[in-house]
């Protein structure tokens, strides 16, 4: 109601994912469902109690403004593990909410501490270590540091994960990177135990994320972050290879979850030598018939796509002509003159037997999978589906 297009989030595509996805890991293994960027995209309303329908109990988030979203809507027993922002005025609530919390420097470690203390109510930790992606994470110079306020505060905390985060898992070409991140883990890790105190054993040990699950399948550890691969996508063609060659196969194990939909808003004839939309990009070289189709750049269907877009109309593809204007493109309807006002636009998804991926859109647009996705807009509704 009230909306130029609409986004279907498929139940069906998402619960053969997680399928797939504990196929892979084991049942002992946590699988954390990332649903940072308002779940890629899909939307956490609606996403969050699918994937509890679906067995998910377990959630990551980017930063405390997630969180509190995600709690909302959340079931009781459901878990929220904040992997990056959220300021010292927040961990109050993150510790009378019981969210988990990222630590990944001392500044952060003696703040949690203080408030915990104060509220007499411990803080759920993760320790993320710093192994060579050089992003987020205690740096090694800080362990005996961390050791020292762990002891001091041994009231104040409990320790659910000692993680860190492989930088490139994706490629190969990051094989030798990667690798050494596992070794420097290791040591940490060992250092940990060395500390013959059972504070220093966390409830999880956990470094993978979708590409790391695939790619290097001893990172899986007690729990891995699932992000791309929950919604239908392998994180890098590269990775979508690597699991069917290992696997003997050429079936893509993996279903979408993400439709993107609109619908004709006229249909109008354009005779030859006439100019199509702003500018002169697209000259019809014959009369022609035309679709408005009200989805634009400000709707998250990128400009670049100005006479490279694709969309499937009655089950053809057919061609995006002149330049996506801010609230609407342009349909060549020369394969599809039976189209009427009302008919259905698939943007992303599919219709008969042809599909307009995300990859395809994204490679066409030189976005990411990740990037096109969580540019959709918010406001575009989405809405669950079989």
């Amino acid at each position: 109601m009230f909306s130029t297009s609409h986004i279907e989030i498929s139940k069906s595509a998402l619960q053969n994912n997680y399928t797939f996805l504990r196929k892979l890991i084991g049942k002992d293994v946590t699988l954390s469902s990332v649903v940072k960027g308002n779940a890629y995209g899909h939307g956490l309303e609606n996403f969050v109690p699918l994937a509890e329908s679906c067995g998910i109990n377990h959630f990551s988030v980017f930063s405390a403004d997630e969180a509190f979203l995600v709690q909302k809507l959340k079931k009781e027993k459901s878990e929220i593990m904040i992997m990056g922002m959220i300021g010292n005025e927040e961990l109050e609530w993150a510790i009378q909410t019981g969210v988990e919390v990222y630590i990944f420097d001392l500044e952060r470690l003696e703040a949690g501490f203080a408030i915990a203390q104060k509220l007499q109510i411990p803080i759920k930790i993760h320790l993320e270590m710093e192994t060579g992606m050089n992003r987020l994470g205690i740096a090694k110079k800080d362990i005996f540091k961390v050791f020292e306020l762990l002891n001091k505060y041994q009231n104040c905390f409990i320790l659910e994960g000692i993680s860190t985060h492989y930088a490139g898992a994706e490629s190969i070409a990051n094989y030798v990177r990667v690798k050494q991140q596992i070794i420097n883990y290791k040591k940490i890790i060992k250092q940990f135990k060395k500390q013959e105190n059972p504070i220093f054993i966390p409830k999880k040990y956990h470094t993978a994320c979708s590409a790391a699950t695939i790619a290097y399948p001893q990172t899986q550890m007690d729990m891995v972050r699932i992000g791309i691969l929950q919604y239908g996508f392998f994180p890098t063609q590269e990775t979508l290879i690597q699991y069917l060659r290992d696997n003997k196969t050429h079936i893509d194990p993996l279903k979408r979850v993400l439709s993107w939909k609109s619908k004709i808003m006229t249909i109008k004839e354009v005779e030859t030598g006439e100019f199509i939309g702003y500018g002169t990009s697209f000259l019809a070289s014959q009369k022609m018939k035309i679709a408005i189709v009200p989805v634009g750049y400000a709707h998250g269907y990128s400009r670049s796509l100005s006479n490279m877009g694709r969309v499937l109309i009655r089950g053809e593809r057919m061609a995006v002509v002149g330049v996506v204007n801010m609230n609407l493109m342009i349909i060549d309807l020369e394969k599809m003159q039976t189209a009427e006002i009302g008919d259905e636009v698939v943007l992303i998804g599919k219709q008969g037997e042809q599909e307009i991926s995300v990859a395809s859109f994204g490679e066409m647009s030189n976005q990411l999978n990740y990037e096109l996705l969580t540019r959709l807009p918010v406001n575009i509704p989405r809405k669950v589906v079989e």
